[in-house]
């Protein structure tokens, strides 16, 4: 059964199109993605927590889910919003499809929207606060969705954050803390590979990390805002704590924490970056990388405080990437674990291990 549903935008745009997925009405700031392909990974992404997703390509759900493709346990976004919802995927990679994928994790999704307009108003004008809504009185919403407080307003962090302390064995390996913001499978994944790791939640005082006898820290990415007042409390205080004891590395969120640990400033970007194909420049080169943040590095903030931007962004020149001029220490804005995306930066992981190795 067709079940109509819309989209309401706080600037008063109310688009009606074909519900999916979880008939409910949900808030959240609106977002849109770039990526052809990874809509499983960018779904799953604890990044996304607090958002609706906006899909720039035109068809969405072509090949089947699997859980092998998954960021996290569970579908991460507010809502979804698609041109097209592909109802008979591919059973290439796995047999469920878009719909029941996102029924099953009660989120709600929409389609047959003029996504093209959708995402050429927000490049214009920015990020809004929006809705998704099956049942209820657009005019009610609209007005819920102009009072309502930015998602990022809410420690997020500590919604997306591992509530324990989990272990992995990697016999003769560097032991590695990783501060758990609302890290991605693959990023563990890349660090398992090479070290012990002992991940803890974001909010992990640097008494208990220094009780592991850890070789290196890293940091990673996460939702919302990093200059959050819990964070200024919790994270980054334990940044200040650890900064000269040990290497550090430092993914999406991570690196804006780490200037903000080093007395820089962070600021929100009009529309963020959010998608596979960003250049950047390193070392001579242009690398294409995955992104998905929506605030960044102000470089002026951290002159003088001993971290340089080594890596920016070719397209709008914002940071991308920082180096301590004397610490180990070093961070990227982007996704080098790309998963889905570009895999053209993951000896940034063996660049670490490198660190590591020199601190004896």
């Amino acid at each position: 059964m067709v079940k109509q549903c819309r989209l309401i935008l706080e600037n008063g745009t109310i688009a009606e199109g074909t519900g999916f997925g979880s008939e409910k009405t949900v808030y959240g700031e609106v977002v849109f993605t770039t990526g052809m392909c990874g809509y499983q990974e960018s779904l799953t992404d604890p990044s996304y927590k607090g958002q609706i997703l906006i899909a720039s390509h035109p068809i969405i759900g072509n090949y089947g889910i699997n859980d092998k493709f998954s960021e996290s346990p569970s579908v991460q976004v507010t809502g979804y919003v698609v041109r097209e919802a592909c109802r008979v995927p591919s059973t290439m990679y796995g047999h469920e499809d878009l719909d029941t994928l996102l029924k099953r994790s009660g989120v709600p999704g929409i389609s047959e929207l003029d996504t093209r307009s959708l995402i050429i108003g927000i490049r214009e004008k920015g990020v809004l606060r929006g809705a998704i809504s099956f049942d209820e009185d657009p005019q009610d919403v609209l007005e819920k969705v102009r009072k309502m407080p930015y998602p990022s307003d809410s420690n997020l962090v500590a919604e997306a954050s591992t509530k324990s302390i989990i272990r992995y064995e990697k016999k003769g390996a560097k032991k590695v803390g990783l501060i758990d913001c609302g890290v991605k499978a693959n990023i563990v994944r890349e660090l398992r590979k090479r070290f012990s790791v002992v991940q803890v939640p974001y909010d992990t005082p640097a008494s208990v990390l220094r009780d592991e006898e850890l070789d290196g820290l890293f940091i990673s990415n996460g939702p919302g805002d990093p200059g959050h007042p819990e964070l200024r409390d919790t994270t980054i205080r334990t940044i200040k704590d650890l900064k000269e004891e040990l290497p550090i590395m430092g993914i999406c969120m991570g690196n804006q924490l780490l200037a903000l640990a080093f007395g820089g400033q962070t600021y929100k970007m009009k529309f963020g970056h959010r998608g596979v194909n960003q250049p950047v420049k390193h070392r001579g080169r242009v690398y294409i990388t995955s992104q998905n943040h929506g605030y960044v590095v102000d470089p002026q903030s951290i002159e003088g405080s001993g971290l340089e931007v080594d890596q920016v962004n070719v397209n709008d020149g914002t940071v991308d990437g920082m180096r301590h001029r004397e610490l180990p220490i070093f961070s990227v804005q982007y996704h080098p674990e790309a998963s889905a995306g570009p895999k053209d930066t993951t000896f940034l992981f063996d660049d670490y291990v490198k660190m590591l190795e020199a601190k004896r």
